[in-house]
């Protein structure tokens, strides 16, 4: 059993996590929401999984590999003593050998002994003395020959029932042992089997169940609301222009410059700024309201979108910095990771942070085109009289001395103090001892417990603070999160 699942299922929950909204923000899609809740629906199935990883490699892979070494030692002593058994019959079957070959030479010197002895009695010039010493060494050879033969017939008979326990007692008993032990393997590994299927069964309700939110966030989707939703918030609200009027210059009529209708019509937002010596006289009684209602509303989308890309611009810089620090750390310890694949993600950061400030430089000028040319001009409703007029005197009138655009940027710096200044949103206890020797990191010890100020963005490092005020970036895997709720 392999649970390198749990890597897979990884990926579900660093997804959801990253592109799940931010606290206070609002989704006002359904498109958007059925995507969120598929995400937290994907959360939830992963956890499940890995606690299907989890239970696997507990209760499943680590007993398995055990109850493995467990067999393997037990079948190296059942093969030990086969070999033993072994052994010991080889060595029995080269001693009666030993005792066969002894037998068989002291057979043949005993034969010659008693040719010689027999040769030696018939023999007319061998004296007496002679003829009985050969008989006394045909009588020693026949002797020891007797005895060589008494003991190759023991060491037979000891060799054949050795032979008989290892064949038919040692040996079975062995291949016993050994089928038993394979029989008591597979079983465990049938009990594996079923374990993993129970552990399976016990979280199919609840994998059911975001299944069923899956589908559920898909079937909630409403296309048409979707549409009204972003026709809604993007509508322009300007009037559409009327029929030109035709101009006959045969009968000498002169018009303005000014007036003419024949011209390129030109929007609000080019008209504001024409003349700043002048008083603004753009609106007539009827369209005014309406117009400058819709001027205003321009005026907030142009700094809403000013606001989003900065804060876009802010994420990539902030992970440009990352990466620079992360390179630098692979620098200075080659084991922690390869500075040269870093170098693609910094190349994008770059290209996108390119990209964001042209953009941002675009709308800006628009910006200042709409408020800060000519006369500095700011609206608001309150600005509106029951009866459509414009009141000189309210807070929001038309005013040569206000700068807009002065007062918008002012709100927008103090959005980024605020967050610059924003509490710890958790806890981290230092696992390893981290030196901080580069730039924009913090050293910590070893138990040290710090502030989280940021999390971590994908790129491997946190941001954190001690109660002294000192800020920097540390390794996530050095230190144990704990994010406030």
């Amino acid at each position: 059993v392999d649970p390198s699942g749990t890597v897979f299922f990884l990926f579900p929950r660093n997804l959801s996590k990253k592109y799940s909204p931010k606290r206070g923000s609002k989704e006002e899609f359904s498109n958007h929401q059925a995507f969120l809740d598929i995400l937290n629906e994907v959360n939830d199935y992963a956890g499940q999984r890995e606690l299907i990883a989890e239970n696997m490699m507990i209760n499943i892979c680590i007993e398995l590999t055990k109850y493995l070494q467990e067999l393997k030692q037990e079948r190296k002593m059942h093969l030990s003593e086969a070999k033993k058994a072994q052994q010991y019959l080889e060595g029995t079957y080269k001693q009666l050998d030993n005792s066969k070959k002894r037998f068989e030479r002291e057979w043949r010197e005993a034969e010659k002994a008693a040719q010689y002895a027999e040769k030696t009695d018939q023999d007319l010039n061998a004296t007496k003395a002679d003829v009985e010493k050969a008989k006394q060494q045909a009588h020693m050879r026949t002797h020891i020959a007797e005895e060589c033969k008494n003991d190759y017939a023991s060491q037979l008979q000891k060799y054949n029932k050795e032979q008989n326990q290892f064949y038919f007692t040692d040996m079975p008993l062995s291949f016993n042992r050994l089928q038993d032990m394979d029989e008591r393997r597979i079983k465990k590994l049938a009990q594996g089997y079923v374990l993993f299927a129970d552990t399976e069964r016990h979280v199919m309700p609840i994998i059911g169940k975001c299944l069923e939110g899956i589908a559920r966030a898909g079937t909630n989707v409403n296309e048409r609301n979707d549409s009204v939703v972003l026709i809604e918030q993007h509508k322009s609200g300007f009037e559409r222009p009327g029929d030109l009027e035709f101009e006959d210059y045969s009968q000498g009529i002169n018009r303005a410059s000014s007036d003419s209708s024949l011209g390129t019509p030109k929007g609000p937002l080019e008209l504001l700024g024409k003349n700043k010596n002048k008083t603004f006289r753009l609106f007539n009684k009827k369209s005014k309201v309406g117009v400058a209602i819709c001027l205003c509303e321009s005026l907030k989308r142009l700094q809403q979108k000013i606001d989003d890309i900065s804060k876009e611009l802010q994420k990539e810089i902030d992970q440009s910095e990352a990466l620079g620090k992360m390179k630098d750390v692979y620098e200075k310890n080659p084991q922690m990771g390869d500075p040269a694949s870093l170098a693609p993600q910094i190349t994008q950061t770059a290209q996108n942070m390119e990209r964001l400030r042209g953009e941002l430089n675009k709308y800006e000028s628009w910006l200042a085109e709409a408020g800060g040319r000519g006369d500095s001009i700011r609206y608001s409703t309150h600005s509106l009289n029951n009866n459509g007029a414009h009141n000189p005197n309210s807070p929001g009138a038309i005013s040569d001395d206000t700068d807009s655009s002065q007062a918008i940027y002012t709100e927008f710096d103090d959005e980024f103090e605020e967050e610059e200044l924003a509490a710890p949103i958790g806890q981290c206890t230092a696992l390893y001892n981290f030196p901080g020797s580069s730039e924009g990191t913090i050293s910590m010890q070893e138990g040290e417990v710090l502030f989280v100020v940021e999390e971590d963005k994908g790129d491997g490092w946190t941001r954190v603070r001690r109660n002294n005020g000192d800020e920097g970036y540390i390794p996530t895997s050095y230190a144990t999160i704990t994010l406030n709720k």
